[in-house]
């Protein structure tokens, strides 16, 4: 799937720096790629964060796959690049 433009939200703004979130059904892996995020490219600016939340379906969020912190590490004006996730965990052993 490709990045959908509905699911990333400005959670907070302070000090130039930016915290989103993201939720989706592509893979960590996905969207560590270059370019994901590539239609975002006037909104994220270097240094932002991007909480990533995998789910198994994005309008009824009936389970969380995988989340991670990404950073967006550049942004030339028309490719955008994220770190690779900073992993959170989401096992729920209870």
């Amino acid at each position: 799937m490709a990045y959908d433009k509905d699911q990333l939200a400005l959670m907070a703004h302070g000090r130039n720096r930016k915290l989103y979130a993201y939720y989706t059904i592509d893979a960590p892996a996905t969207i560590d790629t270059a370019g994901y995020f590539n239609n975002a490219v006037d909104m994220l600016d270097i240094g932002d964060v991007i909480l990533v939340v995998q789910v198994n379906n994005v309008m009824t969020i009936g389970s969380v796959t995988a989340a991670g912190w990404h950073i967006v590490v550049s942004n030339d004006g028309a490719v955008v690049d994220v770190s690779d996730a900073t992993a959170i965990a989401t096992t729920d052993t209870d």
